[in-house]
């Protein structure tokens, strides 16, 4: 199965203008091969607590028409997706939680975040379950940014018969997970480590882009640079 680790960088609280963007990187990397596309942390609107906690319009839901253009895409292309937004919960605050939309735009499954980071535990609500889907017979596992952090999540993935770690996250040039925290995951764990990043101004940062993806045995084997666009690669 190819994978394609997308980024680019979204418009700060445009839910729409983000979507159409995720979209149409759904598309292109659907066109080039990709069964299944995963983009940043809160992609769909940006990193931007701050703003996502004094705009309430911008939660979402797990059917909400505005990612019509994802489940669109994943349709015409025959993709799944994963992606990144401020989904609403029972609790009263959204999570940072990952959907995932299958080759025919139905949701397979959702994952909220579990470990928070700073400003993010005043805003969002954390996840109490591990991500799972599996997709073409591969099992996958899923986490965002700093759940990164916690070997035990990679750990309880392979365990489970995951084989492919999905990482939706938001890193700045001076984080240092792309050389301490994917790579070891995937070593550690014998797991493909799918990394999808953002680009651009965000609350956390200039974030870097550098998507891509590390073999089990730790080494990169995609990178998807700078700029928008992503990178792919052959896992599971």
């Amino acid at each position: 199965m190819i994978v394609a680790a997308a980024q680019f960088a979204p418009v700060a609280g445009d839910v729409d203008a983000n979507a159409r963007t995720a979209g149409e990187l759904v598309r292109e990397a659907g066109a080039a091969g990709a069964r299944l596309v995963v983009l940043g942390e809160l992609a769909l609107t940006g990193y931007e607590p701050t703003l996502i906690h004094a705009t309430p319009a911008l939660r979402l839901t797990e059917d909400d028409p505005r990612l019509d253009p994802v489940r669109e895409a994943c349709r015409a292309s025959g993709s799944a997706a994963v992606v990144n937004g401020p989904v609403a919960t029972t609790s009263g605050r959204p999570g940072i939680t990952s959907l995932v939309f299958g080759p025919r735009g139905e949701l397979l499954t959702r994952y909220d975040k579990a470990h928070l980071y700073g400003l993010e535990a005043e805003v969002f609500a954390p996840g109490a379950a591990d991500g799972r889907f599996t997709l073409d017979g591969v099992r996958f596992a899923l986490a965002t940014c700093y759940d990164n952090r916690f070997p035990e999540i990679a750990e309880r993935a392979a365990d489970d018969g995951c084989t492919v770690y999905l990482a939706s996250s938001a890193l700045d040039a001076e984080n240092d997970s792309f050389e301490k925290v994917y790579p070891v995951r995937a070593r550690d764990f014998g797991l493909y480590v799918v990394l999808a990043n953002l680009v651009g101004a965000s609350e956390a940062g200039p974030c870097v882009g550098l998507s891509g993806v590390w073999g089990p045995d730790g080494e990169r084997i995609a990178d998807a640079g700078a700029e928008r666009g992503f990178a792919l690669a052959e896992v599971g």
